[in-house]
């Protein structure tokens, strides 16, 4: 996986690390004949999804067929080689799948031009979703569509270099000071004490934990002193030599500098474990929460949700349909199936008990940020992750200044 990949992915919906933070990806998977213009026929419910990989494929097939043969309403499952397009395709030609992945900085343009039905308000599991997974898809003050799984941002520690610096679970950070000093006592000759991508989706939760972010009710608050703050830290690190950026020692991706054991530490997603057990199966690792920063606890999360089409002829059943994706039960079977976490509080100690290395990820779903969802947002992102490619050596301030500008008139239009 190269770095540009999962950068892509954060901000395009179409590739692997959409796969990663919710359960939905772009690798190439079979596609359906029709799924460009799959609308279904009067009572029927055609399903278009982008699959991870078999695993998730199958699973989403066995679930829709139990639904289809419960209720006797027919249902079909494709899987798209570019969803994004595909969903282009239908909408413009009046025949959208009835039900499909999106993203939650794809669905406010759906929602705007009127392609996504805003059924999310009637369900009656609405209350179970983490709040911040509703608010991801809320727009206008309607709950667009339910959140389907989700993924946020932790510390994941070499447990053997762990070991080998004379740290104990004791020492695991707290603290940005306390981070600092465990990432310089991890530090040798032959890795780097943390690493993560150069990109606004790792480097956000420092701006996070300082108070910051991108936007808040609205406003581009991108230049706020608390991510100037945040960035300093980052420089801090930087200059002490006890972080380098996965690119700057020769990996593509936080999971890969981790692999390969050129860093102690990174800062990424639950996705990392099926990347670590493919590529990596002898590594042993502990997973803990990031260190709180100056304002508390921050980090990022990356969701997708279930997308009605307002162009459907069976909503009521796509809606019931979308019930049963998203109860516990089905949730929790999805997550045994390709490794997800559950969008629904329900279903909280289960996935903690049958992933007790995994909990820091989940716990993380009580203080997540989202990143901004309106259209264009992810083209101001991607020119910030462009500089972030400079760093250390950032004009921290202009940077900033810029892209409060960029972000003020995305917002702003």
């Amino acid at each position: 996986m190269s770095r540009r990949t999962i950068l892509m992915s954060t901000i395009t919906v179409a590739s692997l690390f959409l796969a990663a933070c919710g359960g939905s990806g772009f690798d190439g998977g079979e596609s359906g004949a029709d799924s460009t213009a799959a609308s279904s026929e009067e009572g029927s419910v055609n399903v278009l999804i982008a699959a991870s990989g078999d695993a998730e494929a199958k699973a989403v097939k066995d679930a829709v067929q139990v639904w289809s043969d419960d209720t006797g309403t027919p249902a079909t499952v494709d899987v798209a080689s570019d969803l994004v397009q595909q969903l282009a395709q239908g909408f413009a030609g009046g025949t959208p799948p009835d039900v499909f992945y999106t993203s939650s900085d794809q669905f406010v343009g759906y929602a705007q031009n009127g392609s996504l039905e805003p059924y999310g308000d009637d369900l009656s599991n609405k209350s179970d979703f983490y709040d911040s997974l509703r608010d991801a898809f809320t727009y206008d003050n309607k709950l667009y569509c339910a959140p389907k799984d989700f993924s946020t941002l932790a510390l994941v520690i070499n447990r053997q270099m762990w070991q080998d610096a004379g740290l104990t679970e004791a020492d695991y950070p707290t603290t940005w000071s306390e981070l600092d000093e465990i990432a310089r006592k991890l530090t040798n000759d032959d890795h780097v004490g943390l690493s993560f991508g150069p990109e606004y989706q790792r480097i956000g939760v420092f701006f996070a934990q300082a108070g910051g972010g991108l936007e808040r009710d609205g406003k581009a608050i991108v230049n706020a002193p608390e991510n100037t703050e945040a960035l300093n830290q980052v420089i801090s690190m930087m200059n002490d030599g006890s972080l380098k950026l996965s690119n700057q020692i020769g990996a593509g991706w936080g999971g890969e500098a981790f692999g390969k054991q050129l860093a102690a530490m990174v800062i990424e997603g639950n996705w990392i474990t099926g990347a670590l057990k493919n590529d990596f199966p002898d590594l042993e690792y502990d997973v803990v929460p990031l260190p709180a920063g100056p304002a508390g606890k921050g980090t990022l999360q990356y969701t997708n949700c279930w997308g009605i089409a307002s162009d459907s002829k069976s909503k009521d059943s796509a809606r019931n349909l979308v019930e049963f994706l998203t109860s516990t039960e089905q949730q929790m079977k999805f997550a045994d199936a390709f490794g997800v976490m559950p969008s629904v509080k329900s279903a909280a100690d289960e996935w903690k008990e049958k992933n007790p290395t995994m909990v820091a990820f989940l716990e993380g779903a009580d203080y997540a940020q989202y990143l901004p969802t309106r259209p264009g947002t992810t083209d101001v992102i991607s020119d910030l992750n462009a500089k972030f490619e400079q760093l250390p050596n950032l004009d921290v301030q202009t940077t900033l200044d810029q892209a409060q500008l960029d972000l003020e008139a995305v917002l702003n239009d």
